[in-house]
Formats: C-alpha cells, structure tokens, sequence
C-alpha cells in the first residue's frame, strides 16, 4: 500500500490522488509503512519539522485543502497523527472498526473561531459514517480488509 520513494505533489489534485492511490497516509507522520504527504509535497523525506521546510507554505496549503475533502477521512488513524483515508477504504473501515480506538477513527474538522484561533472538532465515528457508506460494506472485500490492517501494523 505504501509508496516509500519520495514523489513531488505540486497540487491539490495530485495530492488526492496520491491519496486515493495509496489509501491511508500520513499527513506528516513518519511511519515505515505509510506514506507521507508532507514527505510527497516536499519532494523528499522531510527532517524534523515540515514548518522549517522551503516548501512549507506549499504543504500547509495542500494539506489545508485536502482536508477539506468529502473523498478523505481525516483522522488519528496513523499510531494517533493525523491521516488521511481515502472513502475506498471506509467500508473496510466500517468492517474492521472494533479494532481500532474511537478517537483514532473519529473524524477530525478543524474550525477557525471569529477570535482567529483554530480548533479541531471531532466527531464520533458512528456519527460520520452512518451517512456516508451505507451499502458500500457489503462490497468491502477480506483482502482490503487485511492491507488496511497490515498498513497500519508494524
């Protein structure tokens, strides 16, 4: 499921479709089996804080917007960081639930309050999900099933 050799995302669109490709990444977390968008943004394997960055500016902005996507979950799935899922994966997801924490697949919004400060609203996964798979659970197939849970396992 993981791509490891760094690749260079210079858009919205191709930061979906990594996503989408890959199913779950990091945003900026490494991990040894998941990729990181910061990592694909920045072109290469980021050391230290992305924020230090040249390309910084270009990840916050990327990130900001992918998040905001209705084809990504965004969620603390990746050993509690922020990852992205893309909705291929969410029947598995709903398949395989019990075998995660609550918050690490509870669905995460960030929300700029009128006093300019950011906050993250979460919201439960049985809340989010019951309206966006439905039917789709029944097509979620075992071999998904068991990439998704190798992906995330060490």
């Amino acid at each position: 499921m993981a791509t490891r050799a760094p690749q260079e995302i210079l858009s919205v669109e191709q930061a979906l479709a990594f996503i989408e490709r890959q199913g779950i990444v990091a945003e900026s977390a490494k991990h040894p089996k998941i990729p990181s968008l910061a990592d694909a943004i920045a072109g290469e394997s980021i050391r230290g804080n992305w924020w230090a960055h040249p390309r910084a500016k270009t990840i916050f902005a990327i990130t900001r917007t992918v998040r905001e996507s209705g084809d990504v979950l965004v969620c603390r799935i990746v050993d509690g960081k922020i990852g992205f899922m893309h909705r291929r994966l969410w029947p598995v997801l709903v398949r395989l639930a019990h075998r995660f924490p609550a918050g690490n697949i509870a669905s995460l919004r960030e929300v700029h309050t009128e006093g300019g400060r950011h906050r993250v609203d979460e919201t439960a996964f049985a809340d989010w999900i019951s309206t966006r798979v439905g039917a789709d659970v029944a097509v979620a197939n075992s071999d998904d099933a068991d990439a998704l849970l190798m992906s995330l396992t060490r």
